[in-house]
């Protein structure tokens, strides 16, 4: 009985080493992959509820209302770049792109796009600035709701929800946000 015991002692710690050792592979690989990205968007929440922050302002004219059918021109994470998107959603704010670690652990995200305005922690009316320090309230990302963040860049912009089949997985994405203006054309 005590040889069985320590013989299945000796098996579980086995197992975890192994376990932890092939987690340790896979975070490194996915450290580098995060780190070598510049948009960060590896384990992003592809598809959203559709609720939109408090305050935030629809767009009254809008480039692509409601309903307009556009093709997206952004790689902020694969399976986007040139699909054909549905607009759910029109917005007027400023967008930024930031840089920060997940609450999660790992390496810092660098110049991840896109949080408004409405999504950071006690924003206030005045818009920030490039190296301001925040805290972000967006959830788009595992890690990133709660976390500290570097402004990166500040663009005021119409900002769009959109539908679109993921031209990768052929899954939908609904609600996905965020997308510039800029970052898209209408549908042929």
């Amino acid at each position: 009985m005590k040889k069985l015991k320590m013989l299945l002692g000796t098996t579980s710690v086995m197992a975890a080493l192994l376990l932890s050792a092939c987690t340790g592979a896979d975070d490194n690989q996915m450290s580098k992959e995060n780190t070598a990205s510049h948009t960060g968007h590896e384990g992003m929440n592809h598809s959203g509820s559709g609720e939109v922050p408090a305050g935030l302002k629809e767009a009254k004219q809008p480039a692509y209302p409601v309903g307009s059918k556009v093709i997206i021109h952004s790689d902020h994470m694969p399976g986007m770049n040139g699909a054909e998107a549905t607009v759910s959603g029109a917005f007027n704010t400023t967008v930024y792109t930031v840089t920060y670690t997940p609450t999660t652990g790992g390496p810092p995200i660098k110049n991840h796009k896109w949080v408004i305005h409405e999504e950071i922690e006690n924003a206030g009316d005045n818009k920030f600035q490039p190296g301001d320090e925040v805290v972000l309230s967006a959830d788009h990302m595992e890690g990133m709701k709660g976390a500290k963040a570097v402004i990166d860049s500040v663009q005021q912009t119409t900002v769009y929800m959109v539908d679109y089949i993921d031209t990768k997985t052929g899954e939908q994405v609904t609600n996905h946000k965020w997308v510039t203006e800029d970052e898209l054309s209408p549908a042929k």
